[in-house]
């Protein structure tokens, strides 16, 4: 017997009653997503306060003038903008992510394939060695690496004697504190990258390796069109992570160079730390931290998009 029309829309409004109700709220709670956002609401509401306050009293300081006395307003951006010591420090910090992140990369990746095809057993060794630079604190591991370059005791500088070198003044000369930073920004990062793409690679089915091998394609071929399409999005967000710490990296600048010689070094975040703390100027110190904001915000919408293309083209 058919149905009547109203008799159809009455069953619509019952269901959609019955569905704004609290038998409605109760299937909203039983979804995986809402009980996984429910239950991280207290982390993001402590994550949100303190970030919130301090970037919200940075930015109150970066209003004021030297004593905190009056308001001027972006007075302190545009003396950033023509300060030649900014620009250099921030085409510093800008020199040292980039290098470091790739190089970082590289490493991580390479590393993580030949630990990847050790065998089983031998792997939870090597995995825990090459984690030991990434696990120790940043300030142990410059004061270390500090004492490698001293002019006067370095043991890179004995090696090169016997050789019948020159010695190198390693976090004296611009070039070559340059060179001693990077180093030990990838030798303290580079374990990152390893155990994210050793994560993601033992994620891949040896399935699609094995049907790959039956169609004719070889280990290089394999690993182009096979395993780092696979990995990219992980890589992006690792070097996206990678990128902000090294934006707003402190401790190895601060230990081994302290931003010298003459200022060479100087990055960012060294620069807002001695005009804040060393010279007593917390408006301008807040300009320059604040300014790191806009560049992350750059560089995070780019490999964020670029995740996002990729997935709506899969």
């Amino acid at each position: 017997m058919p149905c009547h029309p109203i008799d159809v829309q009455a069953d619509a409004s019952a269901r959609q009653r019955r569905t704004r109700g609290p038998g409605g709220l109760r299937k909203l709670m039983r979804r995986r997503s809402t009980i996984a956002f429910l239950m991280t609401l207290p982390l993001i509401t402590v994550i949100v306060v303190l970030l919130a306050y301090p970037m919200g009293y940075a930015l109150y300081l970066s209003l004021l003038d030297r004593h905190m006395t009056r308001f001027v307003g972006l007075h302190n951006f545009a003396l950033l903008i023509g300060w030649a010591r900014f620009w250099g420090a921030l085409y510093q910090t800008s020199l040292f992510t980039i290098t470091a992140v790739i190089l970082k990369a590289i490493i991580g990746f390479v590393v993580a394939l030949l630990v990847h095809n050790i065998p089983a057993k031998g792997q939870r060794w090597w995995r825990g060695m090459l984690l030991v630079p990434w696990v120790i604190p940043p300030a142990m591991s410059g004061l270390a690496w500090r004492q490698l370059f001293d002019p006067s005791f370095s043991p890179f500088n004995w090696i090169l004697k016997q050789l019948g070198l020159h010695s190198v003044f390693w976090v004296g000369d611009t070039d070559w504190a340059r060179f001693c930073i990077i180093l030990v920004t990838v030798w303290f990062g580079a374990p990152f990258f390893m155990i994210m793409c050793l994560a993601w690679l033992k994620s891949v089915p040896e399935e699609i390796h094995e049907a790959a091998s039956i169609d004719g394609a070889n280990w290089w071929q394999r690993l182009r069109y096979v395993t780092l399409p696979l990995m990219r999005n992980a890589l992006a967000i690792t070097m996206l992570f990678a990128t902000i710490g090294g934006f707003t990296g402190f401790t190895i600048v601060y230990v081994l160079t302290g931003g010298g010689p003459l200022g060479t070094t100087q990055v960012l975040a060294t620069m807002a730390f001695f005009i804040s703390l060393m010279a007593g100027n917390f408006p301008l110190g807040s300009a320059v931290s604040l300014f790191m904001l806009p560049v992350l915000a750059v560089a995070a919408t780019l490999i964020l998009r670029g995740i996002a293309k990729r997935g709506s083209e899969a």
